[in-house]
């Protein structure tokens, strides 16, 4: 028998898994990369008796992959809040599955756990750009302005870390970040204790620094669309760019698109906040897209499909 934690590895998949091995120590091989590779259980070779726990990670991208999983006789134990498809009827499927906009994979652990590591799940879910949700969680835990304001910088840090196109974009490969933040049951004293707090702030600042001083490629009321270029600090920071985009103007859907080598794009969608749908499908109408209703993504967009994308970003929130 064997064991494996599968993770995506932004702030949410971290935070989601480390509530649940505070709760429930389990020695696991870890199965992580950055935040858009997320079919992950395919990396797994479960056989009879293993036991698989997938966080943060579309159901509908690794379908095949649980189904042959349970095929094979292992157990399979997932919490997600994306978009899933069928979910398996199967005795040895556990789904925590929830695809609301105002929920991330944290919050689904922590409903299991009935809050018992809550601190890691607000942290997760200001790392989501869930502020509303995060500060909901958090009420009942009594904490200062400062604490919870520490707490959005430690979401918003770990969950930089995630983007790239390959983990050598990152600062801290995911699997290692979930290890340090291991032995801390209490957020504020891993930010206390580790370095990788003030790195991860730093680095993200002068990141978003960058991408701030661009401007659109196009802008309304509505909508507005950046194009950032072919560069490591681009992939990284596309992400909290996008969030901080959204947290600045509420009423309007914003498109960040990263420049690739080959002239594709990365896409990052964050629907309004104040009308959080419509992400997910927008993006799934277009190869290698998906994600939730709020914020979704493209892998791959090619050049010759941007004018198609931007129409189609255009009439989704006019």
């Amino acid at each position: 028998m064997k064991f494996y934690d599968i993770f995506n590895g932004d702030a949410d998949g971290i935070c989601a898994l480390h509530q649940l091995r505070l709760e429930q120590p389990q020695a696991a091989e870890l199965v992580t990369g950055v935040k858009r590779d997320i079919e992950l259980v395919g990396q797994v070779a479960a056989q009879a008796g293993d036991c698989l726990t997938v966080l943060d990670i579309s159901l509908r991208s690794n379908a095949r992959a649980v189904e042959r999983a349970l095929l094979n006789g292992a157990r399979v134990r997932y919490f997600d809040h994306h978009a899933a498809g069928d979910i398996p009827q199967h005795p040895q499927f556990e789904a925590h599955i929830d695809t609301a906009p105002d929920v991330c994979t944290s919050l689904l652990v922590d409903r299991h756990l009935g809050g018992r590591h809550r601190l890691w799940a607000v942290v997760a879910a200001f790392g989501d750009n869930l502020v509303e949700s995060a500060i909901r969680a958090a009420q009942p835990l009594q904490l200062d302005h400062t604490e919870l304001a520490r707490l959005h910088e430690l979401g918003e840090a770990i969950n930089y870390n995630a983007y790239g196109e390959t983990v050598d974009d990152l600062h801290y490969h995911p699997a290692d970040l979930y290890r340090a933040i291991g032995p801390y049951a209490d957020p504020r004293h891993f930010m206390f204790d580790e370095p990788v707090f003030e790195v991860l702030k730093q680095a993200g600042a002068e990141d978003l620094a960058r991408a701030e001083d661009l401007r659109p490629e196009f802008a309304d009321d509505a909508a507005a669309l950046y194009i950032l270029p072919d560069a490591a600090w681009s992939r990284r920071v596309n992400g909290v760019f996008g969030n901080r985009l959204a947290q600045s103007a509420p009423q309007r859907a914003h498109a960040v698109l990263v420049a690739k080598a080959d002239g594709a794009y990365a896409v990052s969608v964050r629907a309004p906040r104040s009308r959080p749908q419509g992400a997910d499908l927008l993006c799934q109408a277009f190869a290698t897209g998906g994600g939730r209703k709020a914020a979704a993504g493209i892998n791959r967009l090619p050049a010759e499909q941007l004018p198609e994308f931007l129409d189609a970003f255009r009439a989704a929130y006019k």
